[in-house]
């Protein structure tokens, strides 16, 4: 499946840190900055988002939700978010279901072994549901300030 730009985001349920279930459509009236990232508590994951921890209160005053997903099942999303003091909620999709929907899950090649995993990959969804902006095999570095401006734009 694609996401696309202009188009309604997929919707989806899936279980925060605290075993909640979130649903995308209940961020209707904010914007969401929806990131899909590969593993806890690696090097670039955790970058990424201590830098989205970093800026949280500017996406915050500006309407915007962050929500984090990866594979990972909530009991590591806890330890990842006590760890690393994140304000923002982590969903755990443990069947890569979200991740295929919004087609992030790939076969990926490491040490000349080939798996399917997350491909890092950020979604901009604006207040009523519509994808803005989609980035895709995402850079860390300078990613969380970039992402900031874009959304700043729908604000």
């Amino acid at each position: 499946m694609t996401v696309e730009v202009g188009k309604e985001a997929p919707n989806f349920t899936l279980d925060n840190q605290d075993g909640e279930k979130i649903t995308l459509s209940d961020y209707r009236g904010k914007n969401v900055v929806l990131y899909f990232y590969p593993k806890d508590m690696t090097p670039g994951c955790t970058t990424q988002a201590c830098d989205f921890r970093d800026n949280y209160t500017q996406f915050k005053d500006i309407n915007t939700v962050i929500l984090g997903i990866s594979p990972d099942p909530i009991e590591r999303h806890q330890k990842f978010i006590d760890k690393h003091d994140l304000p923002f909620p982590l969903l755990a999709d443990t069947t890569h279901e979200v991740a295929e929907q919004y087609g992030v899950w790939k076969l990926k090649k490491m040490f000349g072994k080939e798996f399917y995993g997350i491909e890092r990959s950020t979604f901009i969804i604006d207040k009523e549901g519509i994808v803005q902006k989609v980035y895709r095999k995402v850079k860390v570095k300078e990613h969380i300030a970039q992402t900031l401006e874009d959304v700043k734009e729908l604000s």
